[in-house]
């Protein structure tokens, strides 16, 4: 689904990535892991084309993307649910979730899925008619990731799903990424905090020390590896 080769991206004169290569495979959970301030999140960002790179390659369905606009890419496909929710506090639940599917013009299909969506979270539902700003943490994370899923994407980029969030609240979130897998078979490329949540829903898991690619490999062998249990896991 998204292939990256010797990817270098950053801000203005300042390098975060280095030399980057993954891959994220058609209908896969995959987790980047990696302390805080490794260039998680500004990976991220260079694939949803908020931050063009300085060199390398995006392919999107075999196709080079490394220059196209976020926008395109969003309309394309390829859409992130940002830390922190970024959710636009003075408009309702709904008018957010409308907002995911504005480079949509299938209303037809925007209806069935914005019906999908409170279905699968029912709260948001509830609360539809309520001002975002108003909303508690798990109900805005709840809401920012449904936003993304009005987009109809192929990939979704989820940055920190579980970050200040309840236990509770987590495993109500887990269970819904697990249905949108299953049943729109969306690839899922996951930051969290939360190694072990994040290693136990892929299938694969990337390393991430200080913008370079450090280790990779199946999930189930990285929870067993003890440099990860040793530095992510406390064990």
């Amino acid at each position: 689904m998204l292939k990256v080769e010797a990817l270098n991206a950053g801000y203005g004169d300042v390098q975060i990535l280095w030399d980057l290569a993954l891959e994220i495979e058609t209908g896969s959970i995959t987790a980047l892991i990696g302390a805080n301030g490794v260039g998680k999140t500004t990976f991220l960002r260079t694939l949803a084309g908020a931050i063009q790179p300085y060199s390398g390659t995006i392919l999107f369905d075999g196709e080079d993307i490394t220059g196209l606009p976020q926008t395109w890419r969003a309309k394309h496909g390829i859409m992130m649910v940002p830390e922190g929710r970024q959710l636009y506090s003075g408009l309702t639940v709904e008018d957010n979730l409308m907002m995911g599917a504005y480079t949509r013009r299938d209303r037809s299909r925007i209806r069935r899925d914005l019906d999908w969506v409170y279905g699968i979270l029912p709260v948001l539902k509830e609360r539809r008619r309520q001002l975002a700003g108003t909303l508690s943490g798990g109900e805005a994370q709840m809401c920012a990731v449904a936003r993304g899923l009005m987009a109809d994407p192929k990939v979704l980029l989820l940055d920190e799903l579980s970050l200040g969030l309840a236990p509770v609240i987590v495993d109500g979130l887990i269970r819904v990424l697990l249905e949108i897998h299953e049943n729109r078979e969306i690839s899922i490329l996951l930051v969290d905090q939360d190694v072990q949540i994040a290693l136990e829903l892929a299938s694969k898991g990337y390393v991430f020390v200080n913008g370079r690619v450090e280790m990779s490999g199946a999930s189930e062998e990285l929870l067993k590896n003890t440099e990860i249990q040793r530095a992510y896991l406390g064990i």
